[in-house]
This record gives C-alpha cells, structure tokens and sequence, in this order.
C-alpha cells in the first residue's frame, strides 16, 4: 500500500492518508478508531494495517492529490538516523574515506519537511547548501541485536529522502548533524510505501534532478552496506523503535564535487526520486 500526509483544502492539519489512483483517502474517516498518523498505524502492527487495507478498498470519499498539500512522510519519528559514505562514488567525490563501520549521525526533527514545500535559508549561514537523494527506511517491529538475514523483517516501509546539507559548516565541524538540521533540510515522502512492495531495496533506481538538469542518476545497489546490513548493525547498541526512520546515504553526483560547483540557489527547484516510490521536491529561497 501507498500512504502519506496530506492537509486537504481549508485545513492546515496534516493526517494520514491512503493513495489509490491520484487520490487521497483520509484513514481516520475510515472506521471508528482509526490512526490519524502513520506512527499509530505502525503501533498497530500488522492487524490494523490489514484492517486499513480491506476498508479502503471499498470506501469512496477521495481527494484528488493535485488538491492536498503534503507533511513530511513522518511526523514524530522516535528518531531520525542518517548514514554517511554509504556509496563508494559519493565518498570519493568529497574527498572523504568510507570507514570500516558505518558513519551514523542523527537528524533532528525540526528538519522535517513535505513534498513541494520550501526550504528557507539565511545567505549568512551558509552558500553552500546541497542536495543528496537518499532511500529512507522505516522500522515496523522493534529491533535489537538482529541479523542481516531477518533485518528486512523488521522494516514497514520505504519513503524518498533529502539529506539537504551546508557543505561549508560540514567540513568546518566534527559532527555533521547541524550542517544538516537546518529547518527544512530534511524533507521525505512524499509517499510511504509498505515493504511488501519493494522486494529489494537493493535494486531501486535513485536520482536527482535541480533546475531540469539530471545530476544524480544511480541504483541502490551500489551502497557500500545494503539496508539489511545497516539494520543490523545500527541495532547491535540501540533498539531500532518502531517508526524509527533511518536514511540510508546518497550516490555520486553531489554539487560539491563538480566542476564548477553546483548548489542550491535562491529559487532553485530540486526533486530526489526512487522508482517505485516516489518523487520529492522542494523548493529553496535564500534570505539576504
């Protein structure tokens, strides 16, 4: 199945919605008790997920996507976890070595943003501000100390990330999670699409397109730790709660490696996407 969050026409509040054929149907309206957000039908496991699933199918109040707007794929995930150096190209184009052990550093939650949404930013802070097209994982069953071989049974869902960073305060500071968590520099969705649907997150089509120019075009398959992997080893120290979010590292093709530089600039467009599950934009001003 297809979710996301969406407000409808006259509401700014966002709730949880199933996707069928370019329309919304809101989920709460479904039966009595039905979750309002994709956290609590997560929390509901697999009986109220297939509770979802059979009342969607014949009910009939449904709003054409092209009159919602849309919340983050996820709203108050326990924790948002992000990977670094994760495909060797993108490693060597910044100039950085892909360690023994995953780089794991954490996005903070004011990040969040949905599709078509726009990205505001201080010119003072930062000029150099990039794009990475990333798969965004989403744990559906607590897991602790799990093995490559059943992580992928511990996942719900897959969404579209952009791990939107400040490249100057990136290689300015030791820790990444600032030149990261700026508002707005984490965008996801704009659709969640449950693990039954994607048989391998090892064989998806990424890329990215800024200002109608295609400048990262890979397959995740060529991460240096599939999904599994990174599953279990994230859940050998913490259990992975569920709703946990974890974004899973982006290809070659940053703006930082090219010659000349590319960046997101005021006005700019930019759209991440993952064949079979969606395609994110977000739009970007630049405050002087």
């Amino acid at each position: 199945m297809r979710f996301a969050h969406v407000s409808l026409p006259g509401s700014q509040e966002p709730r949880l919605a199933v996707v069928q054929d370019d329309t919304a149907l809101i989920v709460e309206e479904l039966f009595p008790g039905a979750p309002r957000f994709l956290e609590e039908l997560i929390a509901g496991g697999d009986e109220l997920l297939e509770r979802v699933r059979q009342t969607a199918a014949d009910a009939g109040s449904r709003h054409p996507l092209g009159e919602v707007r849309y919340a983050s794929a996820l709203l108050r995930p326990p924790v948002i976890l992000a990977i670094g150096l994760n495909y060797a190209a993108h490693s060597s184009e910044l100039g950085l070595k892909t360690d023994s052990t995953p780089t794991v550093f954490v996005l903070w939650p004011n990040s969040l943003a949905g599709h078509d949404s726009t990205t505001v930013w201080p010119r003072s802070l930062s000029e150099s501000v990039d794009y990475e097209a990333e798969l965004g994982v989403i744990i559906g069953r607590p897991a602790k100390d799990v093995s490559a071989e059943d992580a992928l049974s511990h996942v719900w869902g897959y969404t579209v990330v952009n791990d939107i960073t400040a490249r100057d305060i990136q290689y300015s500071e030791a820790q990444w999670s600032r030149c990261k968590s700026f508002d707005g520099f984490t965008p996801t969705g704009p659709f969640i699409v449950t693990a039954d649907e994607v048989p391998d997150p090892q064989n998806l089509h990424i890329w990215t397109v800024l200002d109608g120019h295609t400048l990262q075009d890979a397959s995740t398959a060529q991460m240096v730790r599939p999904v599994s992997a990174l599953i279990a080893h994230l859940s050998k120290s913490v259990t992975l709660l569920p709703g946990t979010l974890i974004s899973t590292g982006s290809p070659g093709g940053a703006g930082y490696s090219r010659d000349p530089q590319v960046f997101l600039r005021d006005r700019s467009t930019v759209t991440v996407g993952i064949d079979g599950i969606g395609a994110l934009t977000t739009h970007c001003r630049i405050l002087d």
